[in-house]
């Protein structure tokens, strides 16, 4: 039995791509860190941040990073969730929950993720308010000593 996961979405920057579906550390090394994230950061001196899922923290994708010389910034394990790409997932998420009928099986639920990721009208505008609201969830954060805040 595979694992499944979704890397949601690619957004190298504030450019936004399409949906992948992982079922593998070496997919997402190959298809997504290779291609597409290594160069943006290195044609742009940028720092990498993403959590500590399964498919980001695999041996093979960390020293991949590191065998690039891609700075990593560090995550803890049990951080508040200050990711905006998670707001945009919870987003997809919600729409996914609401096919008729839901979906009953991986490749539906594949099918579904392909499909309502193309639907979305406006996914760079979503994804440049959500970066754009780091400073307020930062503040949000701050203002409640690292517990929950309305993010």
């Amino acid at each position: 039995m595979s694992t499944l996961w979704i890397e949601w979405p690619v957004v190298v920057g504030l450019w936004y791509g399409q949906a992948h579906v992982m079922d593998s550390e070496h997919r997402y090394r190959d298809e997504i860190l290779r291609p597409t994230v290594v160069p943006f950061i290195h044609d742009h001196h940028l720092m990498l941040q993403h959590d500590n899922a399964r498919p980001h923290a695999a041996r093979i994708c960390t020293q991949f990073l590191e065998a690039e010389n891609i700075p990593v910034l560090a995550w803890p394990a049990y951080s508040p969730n200050m990711s905006p790409m998670e707001h945009f997932w919870d987003s997809l998420d919600r729409r996914i929950r609401q096919r008729v009928p839901v979906p009953a099986n991986i490749q539906q639920l594949r099918t579904g993720i392909e499909e309502e990721w193309t639907n979305i009208t406006t996914p760079q505008a979503t994804i440049n308010n959500l970066i754009n609201s780091m400073r307020r969830r930062c503040a949000a954060l701050r203002e409640a000593n690292g517990g929950h805040s309305r993010y």
